[in-house]
């Protein structure tokens, strides 16, 4: 462990300054895997089974003793990464007031704006970002949901971790069952293997057994070309899918909105974007129905509120990727009934748990985020570096 103590120039003091950040503590964890995972970018070799998660934690302590966590993190490459960047910018904070979380935000993207303001820098930026409003509404006495105005106390969920490819149908079925009698709402399963008729033998397969009443979504995780994306995508009409994500490359919007135009189903995307104007482009050619942003991957909940107010606008459902710790707490700010998505991987992380039942995530009630990090998580920390002196 090494410790850093310079301090770079913050804003001046003026009579609205409350507190000053004084000490901050990076950590990079990484998360193993009980089972290597597959989808269909694994069938179709563009990547290897994820065996592991890796973690960017960013702790801040404040002059008056105040405490916020966040967390960023990456699957498969890229953690070192980021990691390296928060560490060359978080002298940056030093001095600063925490409240000002908007003007911190665009201070740490333009500090390495060479590299960039989307993608591995903003993913780095967004574990800062997220430890700022879990401040914020921890010296509120808040949940994040509260402090920002919540719309409801608790969001519906569905589980995605039961349904991969390298997962055997039978056991899919039994994975849907115990989720279902965990409280959770909803189904997703991977689809995408290169011949399209075992998806839809599997699928069959899963709606039989859930029945008609249960939601059900898939996922093809960008797979599809744009013809192939039309014929399963008509194939499945039957099913009566909540959605059918990730038909196409994420970045084919015209392609996206024409398929949104042509099915029933409702076209979801947009997790694998890596900024608030990428997603931007979806929005302005219609090309989804639902809009999957992921806090963590485009900047922080700054750049979430941001693009949440976007959507909005657009009259469009909501139903952010993965990191449920969270996404909860912006998806029950958000005012159209959304979606959370349930993995169960980060539980060794955090003390805490999320509360679901009747088919809903619920808001707790914790002040912040309302997690804190366990021994495990120490034990699993490959590098850390401190900044500043605690008060």
């Amino acid at each position: 462990m090494t410790t850093n103590t310079t301090q770079h120039a913050a804003l001046r003091s003026g009579e609205a300054t409350l507190d000053r950040i004084r000490w901050i503590r990076l950590s990079s964890v990484t998360l193993p895997l009980a089972t290597p995972i597959s989808d269909a970018k694994v069938l179709t070799g563009r990547q290897k089974p994820m065996t592991e998660v890796a973690f960017l934690f960013v702790e801040l302590v404040t002059e008056e003793g105040h405490e916020g966590i966040g967390f960023s993190y990456s699957k498969r490459a890229g953690g070192p990464g980021q990691y390296a960047h928060a560490v060359e910018i978080a002298p940056e904070l030093l001095g600063e007031d925490p409240s000002d979380i908007g003007r911190i935000w665009t201070k740490l993207v333009w500090a390495g704006a060479s590299v960039g303001r989307s993608g591995l820098s903003t993913q780095a930026v967004a574990a800062f970002d997220v430890a700022l409003w879990d401040l914020k509404a921890r010296r509120a006495g808040l949940p994040l949901a509260k402090l920002l105005g919540a719309h409801r106390d608790s969001v519906r969920c569905y589980n995605t971790s039961g349904g991969f490819l390298h997962t055997p149908t039978e056991q899919v079925l039994d994975n849907a069952t115990a989720s279902l009698a965990s409280g959770i709402g909803g189904i997703k399963i991977k689809v995408g293997q290169p011949d399209g008729r075992e998806d839809l033998r599997r699928l069959s397969a899963v709606r039989e057994h859930l029945g008609d009443d249960v939601p059900l979504m898939v996922d093809a995780n960008q797979q599809w070309d744009r013809p192939t994306a039309q014929r399963m995508g008509r194939a499945m009409e039957e099913f009566g899918l909540v959605w059918i994500e990730e038909p196409l490359d994420a970045y084919d919007a015209r392609g996206h909105a024409a398929l949104a135009a042509s099915l029933d189903t409702p076209v979801a995307t947009g997790e694998m974007l890596a900024s608030v104007a990428e997603h931007v482009e979806l929005i302005r050619h219609d090309a989804a129905d639902v809009i999957q942003p992921d806090a963590p991957r485009i900047g922080g909940i700054t750049q979430f509120l941001k693009l949440a107010a976007l959507a909005e606008h657009h009259h469009l459902q909501l139903a952010p990727h993965f990191a449920m710790e969270i996404h909860l707490h912006l998806a029950a700010a958000y005012p159209i009934e959304p979606w959370v998505e349930h993995f169960d991987w980060l539980a060794p992380l955090f003390h805490e748990s999320l509360h679901i039942s009747d088919g809903r995530m619920h808001v707790p009630a914790r002040p912040g985020l309302g997690i804190t990090l366990t021994e495990q998580a120490r034990a699993w920390t490959r590098e850390t570096q401190e900044f500043g002196s605690r008060p």
